[in-house]
């Protein structure tokens, strides 16, 4: 046993010696002194090349995966695709989504089916950026963009509306409420045959460009 080994006693405790010599110092690295250590990782950084970004002045490129601003996408005849069903509210961990579901009638249709999201807000103050709201929509309504300048000096202007939040109407789109075009019934809008005529709205303008631009953007 050595002469640094602990005895032990009958009962099994441990008696600790006293007089042990203390714990030698750890090996040094660099035999430099340390502000020749510090200079040398300075002058090593200045020969390395600077990455710099000019921004705002030239705007800075995201993934295209990037989680950015929120967008409401619409149906290719300008339907809303958000339903009111309020599942992305209740996946926020942020508590940052409002919403409140509205009644669809023959007068005022707004989405298809029954209901459509009367009001809808998001606050920018309290989101995170995670994503859980856009993988719980089951109709793709909601979605994130890539735009990242949301900073503002009003807290107010930073709690999204509805309006804000909508996609804008593209080429062969109607503003809501309007009946639906694209068929008689709601699943007319979400289980469609790929093999089918391409839908024309009331102008006569076949809505391919908007419906691949739509198809994008989700």
């Amino acid at each position: 046993m050595s002469e640094h080994t602990p005895a032990r006693r009958e009962d099994g405790a441990v008696v600790r010696q006293t007089g042990a010599p203390p714990t030698p110092p750890g090996k040094r690295a660099s035999w430099l002194p340390g502000p020749a250590q510090g200079f040398g990782v300075t002058f090593a950084t200045m020969f390395k090349k600077v990455t710099t970004e000019e921004y705002p002045d030239v705007p800075k490129q995201t993934k295209p995966r990037y989680h950015g601003r929120h967008v409401l996408n619409r149906h290719p005849d300008g339907l809303e695709k958000c339903v009111g069903c309020e599942l992305c509210a209740w996946a926020c961990p942020a508590d940052a989504i409002y919403v409140e579901g509205g009644d669809n009638t023959e007068e005022a249709r707004y989405s298809p089916g029954e209901r459509y999201g009367a009001v809808y807000q998001i606050n920018y103050l309290r989101c995170i950026f995670c994503g859980l709201c856009i993988e719980a929509c089951p109709t793709r309504s909601l979605t994130m963009t890539n735009d990242f300048e949301l900073a503002d000096d009003d807290r107010q202007a930073l709690i999204y509306t509805k309006e804000q939040l909508m996609a804008p109407l593209l080429p062969g789109m109607e503003q809501p409420p309007h009946p639906m075009r694209l068929g008689n019934d709601e699943k007319d809008y979400y289980v469609r045959d790929p093999k089918a005529a391409v839908p024309v709205d009331a102008l006569g303008l076949a809505r391919t460009g908007a419906e691949a631009v739509v198809e994008e953007r989700v």
